[in-house]
């Protein structure tokens, strides 16, 4: 490994130092970046450090002027259009009258509510917030055991990231240029089991101890028939408008941009009508507050993409990323790097990362190394997929490392003993100890574990969709 080289990954030890001492990401990006270019041009003087400078002027239109980028903003006021209407309130009641009577009913609900609102804001954290200040005092109202109540919608926020429309798999998408809409339809059956497999924890576990919850005839958690049909009749137009933008994107009827416009434009009709019918929906001060927290989510996004850039033309002429893929191609070859070892230990290292970094920084920071070097253990971007080490082509590979990586990203945030969506739920819920929550969220943790291994193991389940359409 040259100086270069040595420079690009000192570098990138000094990222990861910033991020831990609390430094905002993208600062850190630009700071690593801007410093490890000087350093090249000591170490190198034909890399000068004047031209990489002078791509500032063009550098920040580029990334906020980008069409592909354009949905972000607009799934981020999806999200947030939504939270000030109540959806997330009109999500668990309305699947609570479907499923509360059952016991764990009211659990079960909270995980289904954490997934469709996840899918909408896009944030595991703000959505294990929401729904924590949603669910939690119908959880505790009925006497359901704390651990079970708590580690339901820790590990219920984290169901988000992969469900349709997602703002991290769009990123993910861009960063692998990749596909957005394969993404989507790739997220669909993985993010479906997920839903799946939350549910079958918390029956399993009320079979195991039915302590856990109060016996079902012995409650009522939507009081009669009348007040059951209102839940229901709210969550219909929720189910509808959400459904028309899978389903549209699936059918190829729109593509992201405009299908988060007709999202937009969806919710906001429910919710100005909510509020004349009701007065309980998204009058001019709850549009407000919408659009002035979707300019604050969006500039942070944006900002974080053009330190993402800033630090990518550093690594590109340290070439540190090609250096790794050369070696990770070698090593192949001599069979001294088994392909899914390597694959084993990337998804080990993104588990470890997501306790203590948001989605969306490990995927703009960790992904750009870690994809080339398996590119490169799959024997590169042109080999059949029945002479590949993992199976199958390059562009499946985008795919199916997408699935994966996103999930045990999300996994992170609710790994002991960091689990920031455990920290989330901690502060909404107080008199519960932190050891209770983690507790409650092991058997989810297990259970994700399984799904991974699951997606190894059967790689059709992230790539039958796409190639079927």
């Amino acid at each position: 490994m040259g100086e270069r080289e040595l420079i690009g990954l000192l570098g990138l030890l000094v990222l990861f130092g910033l991020i831990a001492l609390r430094l905002p990401v993208a600062l850190a990006m630009v700071a690593v970046g801007i410093g490890g270019n000087y350093a090249l041009s000591i170490v190198a003087p034909f890399l000068r450090f004047e031209p990489y400078l002078a791509q500032f002027k063009t550098l920040t239109w580029s990334v906020v002027s980008s069409y592909t980028l354009s949905v972000v903003p607009l799934f981020v006021l999806m999200g947030y259009l939504a939270a000030h209407a109540g959806l997330s309130r009109d999500l668990f009641q309305g699947l609570n009258a479907l499923v509360g009577r059952l016991r764990g009913g009211v659990a079960m609900a909270a995980v289904l509510a954490c997934a469709g609102f996840g899918a909408v804001c896009g944030s595991s954290l703000a959505t294990a917030s929401t729904m924590g200040r949603v669910a939690l005092p119908e959880l505790k109202r009925l006497r359901y055991d704390d651990g079970l109540a708590t580690g339901s919608l820790a590990a219920g926020g984290t169901l988000g990231i992969l469900i349709p429309p997602s703002v991290a798999l769009v990123i993910y998408a861009i960063v692998v240029e990749a596909s957005v809409v394969e993404m989507f339809q790739a997220a669909v059956l993985p993010g479906v089991l997920a839903v799946a497999l939350f549910v079958a924890v918390i029956a399993v576990r009320l079979w195991w101890d039915p302590g856990l919850a109060p016996p079902a005839p012995a409650f009522r958690s939507v009081p009669d028939a009348a007040a059951r049909r209102a839940a229901l009749r709210r969550l219909v137009p929720v189910l509808v408008i959400f459904g028309a933008i899978i389903l549209g994107l699936g059918l190829g009827l729109f593509t992201p941009t405009p299908a988060a416009a007709v999202g937009v434009f969806a919710v906001l009709t429910y919710g100005v009508a909510l509020k004349a019918l009701t007065g309980d929906g998204l009058g001019r001060r709850e549009i407000g507050h919408a659009m002035r927290d979707t300019a604050v989510t969006a500039g942070m996004i944006y900002f974080i993409l053009f330190g993402a850039e800033v630090l990518k033309g550093f690594f590109a002429r340290s070439g540190l990323p090609a250096a790794l893929a050369d070696w990770a191609a070698a090593g192949s070859t001599v069979g001294a790097a088994d392909p899914w070892t390597i694959l084993l230990l990337c998804l080990l290292a993104l588990i470890l990362l997501g306790c203590f970094m948001d989605s969306l920084s490990m995927i703009l920071v960790v992904v750009p190394f870690l994809f080339p070097v398996l590119v490169a253990l799959n024997g590169g971007d042109y080999v059949p997929a029945a002479q590949a080490a993992y199976g199958m082509t390059s562009e499946d590979l985008k795919i199916w490392f997408g699935v994966l990586a996103l999930i045990v990203v999300e996994l992170g945030l609710i790994t002991p003993p960091v689990g920031l969506n455990v920290f989330i739920i901690r502060a909404v819920s107080p008199g519960v100890p932190m050891g209770t929550i983690f507790r409650g969220v092991l058997p989810f943790f297990g259970i994700e574990l399984g799904r991974v291994a699951l997606i190894l193991v059967l790689p059709w389940l992230a790539l039958w969709l796409p190639r079927l359409v």
